[in-house]
């Protein structure tokens, strides 16, 4: 079995493990960071997920290095698309016209983005990035990691790769269950944190919010792009959630607040909501007359969302089954909209909607990896809960809690999908109001491992809050910081817990974020604000 050595090991190769990669170079360590699939990005790419962001990102509100990803991902636009004069012109581009987002964007140009703010640490060989690996197994020494097991899925073969500090930036804390670090699942007792939402009785490990194969589409109207009929379809055609008012596969979506439905078929926009529009990632209007026949839209919708069943907490054949229905779940919904959904002529169906297999790079036309909205999370020093961040939570309280301890900031509503529930049925939805909040380093550190520290949806968050730090520009901010910290603890032969607890390192660790392009508070015109998007 190969080894390897390096300064900062990190497991996982999204939004929060390559930021975590970029701040650690730029420090001068060497890194060797992994990924589970073929694509570097995690939910921005391999999960097809165009960024969620909050209404002042163009301005302020994430780090400079995500702001360069943003910019870095426009000028890839510029430099290789035939886009109008008035497009190019655009000082915030945004390709798709999405809702969503103010910057919605095909996946694979997030990868190339990814790989040029990566190429040059790759080449002077201070970052070494291996795809296809998979954490299979960690070795540990009392409260510390010492080394990481991977597979090369691709070849079969076995890494064992150790490092001073290890970083688990995977999509669901594989590291925390490997190395046995202390940690939470699913959602959490009212009585053991005081949350508002929190649920009644008893913690339910396998309450865990549902997960989303996503997939691309374009429209061409005349020809058939139907896809072969599902083998679950019919359940999927028959199934009815209690808190859905209609069968999930319908044109009806749910207002989270008041679980009251709304029905808009794909291709009759109105000013408030359109399913083509939401996540568009190209239209076609942006480009040369008659260089696209369509546009491209990502399909994220509530009727793919897969809640009969978690990830973690389960064996290995009950997460498979899981996986393989959500697949399910997506492609059915994919057949219904080309054969039985009501269109917009008074008939059925729109065979004319292609899956874009090339836009998510896979042979079924699914995204690589699922959207991944609920992890394991440790158990930190500091765990950051509704009362700190909720709207409701805080009462007459103006603003989010502020944390002495900062290391970044975010903004985005406790936005919770309908959970796996336990035992007696999904959970609905749960959508509040939080104010602007900042990422506290206590969040971060384990309460007794040294030296893995988490790097993505896996900090010390509760099932509750999970709902508002878990969007991209806020894990990205994640990864930077904890990369930042591995990176300086080596510097000054500090623990991380040290520099949480002494002030004079607590100082000179932020004040090597703000040097770095972090933001550690929100402007005092913003912090009381409830916008979104």
């Amino acid at each position: 079995m190969r080894e390897q050595y390096c300064d900062i090991l990190i497991v996982g190769g999204g939004l929060g493990g390559v930021a975590a990669a970029l701040a650690a170079v730029r420090m001068g360590r060497r890194v060797i960071l992994t990924e589970e699939t073929d694509w570097l990005g995690g939910q921005l790419t391999s999960q097809a997920v165009p960024p969620d962001e909050h209404p002042w990102i163009e301005r302020f509100g994430c780090t400079a290095t995500y702001r360069k990803l943003r910019d870095t991902i426009r000028a890839y636009y510029r430099r290789g698309y035939p886009l109008t004069e008035q497009a190019r012109a655009t000082e915030n581009l945004n390709p798709g016209q999405g809702h969503v987002s103010r910057l919605c964007h095909e996946p694979r140009v997030a990868v190339a983005a990814l790989d040029e703010l990566l190429a040059p640490y790759r080449a002077n060989r201070q970052l070494q990035v291996l795809l296809r690996h998979r954490p299979v197994a960690a070795e540990t020494d009392g409260d510390r990691v010492t080394a990481v097991r991977l597979l090369d899925t691709g070849t079969g073969h076995e890494l064992t790769a150790s490092a001073p500090y290890v970083l688990d930036a995977t999509e669901l804390g594989e590291l925390l269950e490997l190395a046995g670090v202390e940690h939470v699942m699913g959602a959490e007792s009212r009585a053991d944190t005081g949350e508002l939402h929190a649920l009644e009785g008893p913690a339910q490990p396998l309450d865990q919010q549902s997960f989303t194969y996503c997939f691309a589409l374009d429209h061409r109207p005349g020809e058939d792009h139907t896809i072969d009929r599902p083998e679950t379809y019919g359940f999927w055609r028959g199934y009815e959630p209690d808190f859905w008012p209609a069968p999930l596969l319908s044109w009806v979506q749910v207002a989270p607040e008041t679980l009251v439905r709304y029905e808009k078929n794909i291709f009759e926009p109105d000013k408030d909501f359109d399913l083509w529009r939401f996540r568009r990632i190209l239209h076609k209007p942006l480009l040369a007359e008659g260089f696209a026949a369509s546009d491209i839209t990502l399909v994220n919708w509530q009727q793919v969302d897969y809640w009969l069943g978690p990830l973690t907490g389960v064996d290995d054949a009950e997460r498979d089954r899981h996986l393989a229905a959500a697949k399910q779940l997506s492609l059915s919904f994919l057949y219904w909209m080309q054969t039985e959904a009501p269109n917009y002529q008074g008939g059925t169906g729109y065979p004319g909607l292609r899956l874009r297999t090339d836009v998510t790079d896979t042979a079924d036309g699914l995204a690589k990896y699922p959207y991944i909205r609920e992890s394991r999370r440790i158990r930190a020093d500091f765990t950051v809960t509704e009362q700190h961040v909720g709207v409701a939570a805080r009462g007459a309280l103006l603003g989010s809690e502020e944390f002495r301890d900062s290391v970044g900031i975010g903004s985005y509503r406790i936005d919770l999908h309908p959970s796996t529930g336990s035992g007696s049925g999904p959970r609905q939805y749960l959508d509040v109001e939080s104010w602007p909040f900042q990422i506290p380093l206590g969040a971060l550190l384990p309460v007794r491992v040294e030296n893995l520290l988490p790097a993505g949806k896996n900090i010390g968050t509760t099932h509750i809050t999970n709902g508002c730090y878990r969007l991209h520009p806020v894990e990205w901010n994640i990864g930077e910081a904890v990369g930042a910290l591995a990176a300086y603890c080596l510097d000054t032969g500090s623990a991380p817990r040290q520099v949480h607890t002494d002030p004079v390192k607590l100082d000179e660790y932020q004040k090597l974020l703000t040097d770095l392009g972090i933001e550690l508070s929100w402007p005092r015109e913003v912090r009381t604000q409830k916008k979104y998007n």
